[in-house]
């Protein structure tokens, strides 16, 4: 049995935290998209921390009902006034152009301008973000008091960007294990410059690989980072030889900001991973709260879409569209903190524990409970309650019988899987218990 846990300290868990933010602001300045030079950069870096494969996807390649779009690549875009002064500018915030806007350079009048801007009058100091993969236009984002302070003038207008023919990059990180039956952590890479919508995933999977990487586990692990919707699709089509071997997933988005943590089931609802997640959650300290699965979301809905029907479930903190900052200017690096993305990684840690130490055992001694006392496995003096390390101890021995796995019996006990983990090694070294091994 190995404990994943182990090494994270307090002191730990604060240096982790600090490098996961200091990755996040590394990868925020780059325009991301569905496709193009950014999401390669990012890849990139990534690869920089981690093994990782990438993969390049033609456009006009087919997956599924989709097909791949084209690419976009963009080198600048502006609004100027009559002056020549910038009043929008690309270079200052990646937000400012709608994603995927098509090239265009023109003199307009603001009456006609307005028709192509975007803005957010509840929050006036806010740059929303907006895009429009799958329809060709063009368009800028823009705080409301900025188009408010637009003078009726004639401004020149500047999107440098090309849409043409290129690739879809997606990377996939691969980490083998005793068994070819996989876990697979998915992440989109997609979003330009906003932390929480997801950077933090970004980070947290990367920084997830690099302790797994170090490890000799149970599963092997897959790590794809991809763009949302396209990108797994486009993966789902192109894997569907690996997708039977799946039998847990978990979807990373948005966990880097100071709200409690949510799971959302997968479709199924009782995979061993909606179980080791609620479970966690209900042991991590923290607020939290599990959701039934909904067809909305992210990544999550196409594992899980009927002709795949896969165990994924998606970890989050703040729920996608429910926190104001949403795809806006705001989710920026002051948003995310080193102690939710520290705590965020603790817990999908634990979900790992829970996935790679969840096995069944066999009481050695079944008939009435064996003597702990000369085995040093309990007190030496009675009389008072036991504790927590005790109770753990007896509710192992009690139903090891081969019909229930550990996590059944955390369950059971409303004990943390860790403890129940630590007695059953503990029982095992005292010839209690053995272990049914893996089919």
């Amino acid at each position: 049995m190995i404990n994943l846990l182990q090494q994270f300290g307090q002191q730990v868990l604060a240096e982790s935290g600090k490098e996961l933010h200091r990755f996040a602001a590394e990868l925020y300045p780059i325009c991301r998209s569905i496709t193009g030079d950014g999401i390669r950069e990012t890849l990139t870096l990534i690869g920089n921390r981690i093994p990782l494969q990438i993969f390049e996807v033609p456009t006009g390649t087919a997956v599924f009902d989709w097909v791949v779009p084209k690419e976009w690549n963009i080198r600048d875009a502006y609004i100027k006034d009559a002056a020549g002064r910038r009043v929008v500018d690309f270079r200052r915030n990646n937000l400012h152009v709608l994603n995927y806007s098509t090239p265009i350079h023109r003199l307009l009048p603001l009456s006609q301008l307005k028709e192509y801007l975007f803005t957010l009058p509840e929050h006036p100091d806010w740059i929303p973000y907006r895009t429009s993969y799958y329809k060709e236009q063009w368009g800028f984002c823009l705080t409301h008091n900025e188009l408010s302070g637009l003078q009726d003038e004639n401004y020149e207008v500047l999107i440098d960007s090309t849409l043409q023919d290129g690739h879809l990059s997606y990377g996939e990180c691969f980490l083998p294990g005793q068994s070819n039956e996989e876990v697979l952590i998915s992440t989109h890479a997609c979003h330009p410059s906003l932390a929480n919508d997801n950077l933090s995933g970004l980070a947290v999977a990367t920084y997830l690989a690099q302790l797994l990487a170090k490890r000799d586990l149970r599963y092997s692990y897959r790590f794809l980072f991809a763009p949302g919707t396209i990108g797994a699709i486009t993966w789902l089509a192109r894997n569907r030889d690996k997708v039977s071997r799946i039998r847990h997933g978990l979807v990373l988005t948005g966990i880097g900001d100071r709200g409690g943590f949510h799971y959302k089931k997968s479709r199924r609802g009782d995979g061993e991973i909606d179980r080791a997640a609620a479970h966690v959650l209900r042991h991590c300290g923290e607020p939290s709260e599990v959701l039934e699965f909904s067809p909305y979301g992210y990544d999550e809905r196409q594992y899980c879409s009927p002709g795949f029907n896969l165990p994924v479930g998606c970890l989050m903190r703040s729920v996608w569209g429910t926190f104001p900052e949403y795809h806006t200017s705001a989710d920026n690096l002051d948003f995310i903190q080193p102690t939710a993305l520290a705590g965020s990684l603790h817990t999908c840690l634990a979900i790992v524990n829970v996935l790679e130490n969840n096995r069944r055992y066999i009481n050695q001694n079944p008939c009435c409970e064996p003597q702990l006392g000369k085995r040093n496995l309990y007190r030496s003096m009675g009389g008072e309650s036991i504790g927590q390390e005790i109770n753990a101890r007896l509710w192992v021995l009690n139903l090891s019988d081969g019909e229930h796995s550990l996590l059944d019996i955390a369950e059971r006990s409303d004990i943390p899987f860790s403890t129940i983990g630590e007695a059953a090694e503990l029982l095992v070294q005292g010839g209690l218990l053995s272990v049914i091994p893996d089919a």
